[in-house]
């Protein structure tokens, strides 16, 4: 899917991922390659804060995903830019908001994931 890590930390992950190749049939950004880069930017952020609490062998796994798609996603790539809401001892709340090359907003999501202790 071509995701780059731009910056990553238990309360804020940013990553940038191409629109080509991520497309829909009509040429858009397909919705679910946004779901998978809200869930990816997200997931980064809970494991780093799972290793900080648990140490390098702990995990997060994501358990819940919703996305609201508000406007068409065109041009070269768009930003996934994770915000802890909560970071907790058995679970992490982001909320991810994906924006485009204007930093117009194209969709926003909340993931929740469980921490583990392996």
């Amino acid at each position: 899917m071509g995701m780059r890590i731009i910056s990553q930390s238990p309360e804020h992950t940013v990553i940038e991922m191409p629109i080509s190749g991520n497309t829909q049939p009509q040429g858009l950004l397909h919705g679910g390659a946004s779901a998978a880069l809200a869930e990816t930017a997200a997931s980064h952020s809970a494991i780093l804060h799972a290793q900080r609490l648990f140490g390098e062998n702990a995990v997060a796994v994501g358990v819940e995903l919703n996305i609201s798609h508000l406007k068409a996603g065109r041009g070269l790539l768009i930003r996934a830019t994770a915000e802890a809401l909560h970071l907790g001892r058995s679970s992490t709340v982001h909320t991810v908001r994906i924006t485009d090359e204007d930093h117009q907003l194209i969709a926003i999501a909340r993931v929740s994931n469980r921490v583990l202790n392996k």
